[in-house]
């Protein structure tokens, strides 16, 4: 230890002095909250407008990823459908270790491939049928049965082809309202069909699909 005078005669230590460790300072590191928390309590509570703030919130951004993914509007529209229905059915589920957009959109785009293998398996199952019913079960060439598809146009066919479709979606849509998940949701499943039939464009299908939308949500 160095030690000197200084002018007053009095001792002074020269020697190097250590500056204080600093304290360290302790970091918690804090989930960050979910953005979506408001609406998550909506979901989970099952309040009457969960569904509408669902829609507003991630409708638009999912039909864009389901129409990437199926290239096909009609298909996009059901796949954001069933998947909505899907997250407020699993909301419980959701444990937050992802962003909730983040888990919706798997939801989605799972949904969307799915659509696409049915639309691809469809086709396969339309081109063998168109090839293996020219044979019977012993190989051998049969013609062809007699077009009759001109008489759909007869407008009494027409008539009561609708009032049978009507009254079956009346029905299912009623059963639909009953008991959601009867027979491994069949009615909503069989809704889903006619309305590939019928056309998006169709009035009975826009009709039926606000209905089904509403008994969805509701």
């Amino acid at each position: 230890m160095a030690i000197v005078k200084n002018q007053a005669g009095k001792d002074r230590d020269m020697s190097p002095r250590m500056a204080p460790e600093p304290e360290l300072a302790t970091v918690v590191h804090s989930p960050r909250p979910d953005q979506d928390c408001g609406l998550l309590e909506a979901l989970r509570g099952r309040e009457p407008t969960a569904a509408d703030c669902l829609v507003s919130a991630y409708g638009e951004r999912s039909y864009r990823l389901a129409a990437r993914i199926t290239r096909n509007e009609q298909d996009a529209e059901e796949v954001v459908q069933d998947a909505f229905y899907a997250v407020i059915q699993k909301i419980d589920t959701f444990r937050g270790e992802s962003a909730f957009g983040s888990w919706l959109y798997r939801i989605v785009a799972n949904a969307a491939y799915k659509k696409l293998r049915i639309r691809r398996r469809r086709r396969d199952e339309v081109c063998r049928d168109e090839v293996l019913s020219s044979f019977d079960e012993h190989s051998r060439h049969v013609p062809r049965i007699a077009d009759w598809s001109a008489r759909v146009n007869d407008p009494s066919i027409q008539t009561e082809l609708r009032m049978a479709l009507e009254a079956a979606i009346d029905e299912l849509l009623t059963l639909f309202k009953r008991d959601r998940k009867w027979n491994d949701e069949a009615a909503r499943k069989q809704l889903v069909k006619f309305f590939e039939v019928m056309g998006p464009t169709d009035p009975l299908t826009l009709s039926a699909r606000r209905r089904l939308s509403a008994l969805m949500f509701a």
